[in-house]
């Protein structure tokens, strides 16, 4: 049997916050961030809930793709009109809201993924567009529901069905959608600060010897107040706010001094 996705219920949880906010389920699409991006730049602000069973040219941060397929994996993608102060954090901020609302053994990799036991189980990309004096964001999730092959991914895959045996795809979509929102709504009007140490909590890097892509090699010791992963390096402290800067821990299989 074919379990309906929550779309209703969803509404009816977000209405009183967003009323002119809608949800919206495609059985196949290329990207669902792609979709809602283009709809922002035609004009098209409206509070949207986009869900893509299947997304055949899903994309992931730095242009890596993300594959989907139904029922094997949950992809979707949020639409706000959003104006905060500082933009800086905000997929940190996506990824708490995520981690909090599935279970606690899920750990958060700076700056946008959710990984349990050093294998990914999921990632965020975060998008702007600014037209006409608005700023839309378009935050994209895509989670593994159930275990998936590793090739040709640079981080071995992990799947929420080995911390929740039963979870679906639409139950996760229940659990997720609302906090998510909450979580946008009140990263717009107070930052990532005040979540620095729930963050903290969950940090796979924290205290671990890490390699970036742009040849930095430290110890993490965590993220500060703007979300910037702090990096002691034989250079002294640094602190990273790009996220198109790639970072690794180090481990057993990996060469790397």
């Amino acid at each position: 049997m074919i379990t309906p996705w929550p779309s209703e219920a969803i509404w009816e949880q977000v209405y009183p916050l967003l009323p002119d906010f809608t949800v919206e389920v495609l059985p196949e699409i290329d990207s669902s961030n792609s979709e809602l991006m283009r709809r922002a730049r035609a004009g098209q602000y409206e509070a949207t809930l986009l869900v893509a069973e299947r997304q055949t040219a899903g994309r992931g941060r730095m242009g890596r793709v993300w594959e989907s397929q139904p029922g094997g994996s949950l992809t979707f993608s949020i639409s706000l009109s959003m104006a905060p102060r500082d933009w800086s954090g905000l997929s940190l901020a996506v990824g708490l809201s995520l981690a909090e609302s599935l279970h606690p053994g899920v750990r958060l990799k700076w700056p946008n993924d959710l990984w349990l036991e050093d294998r990914k189980l999921g990632g965020i990309l975060v998008e702007a567009a600014s037209m006409a004096g608005r700023s839309q964001v378009v935050v994209g999730v895509g989670l593994n529901i159930r275990p998936r092959v590793a090739d040709g991914l640079n981080t071995a895959p992990a799947a929420l069905t080995e911390l929740l045996p039963d979870l679906t795809a639409t139950a996760c979509l229940a659990r997720v959608a609302f906090p998510l929102i909450q979580t946008l709504r009140t990263f717009e009007h107070d930052g990532f600060a005040p979540l620095q140490d729930r963050f903290a909590s969950r940090d796979v890097l924290k205290g671990r010897r890490v390699y970036t892509s742009d040849g930095q090699v430290g110890e993490a010791l965590g993220v500060g107040p703007s979300g910037a992963l702090r990096l002691q390096t034989a250079a002294g402290l640094q602190e990273i706010h790009s996220a198109e800067i790639s970072v690794r821990p180090f481990s057993v299989q990996d060469p790397r001094p």
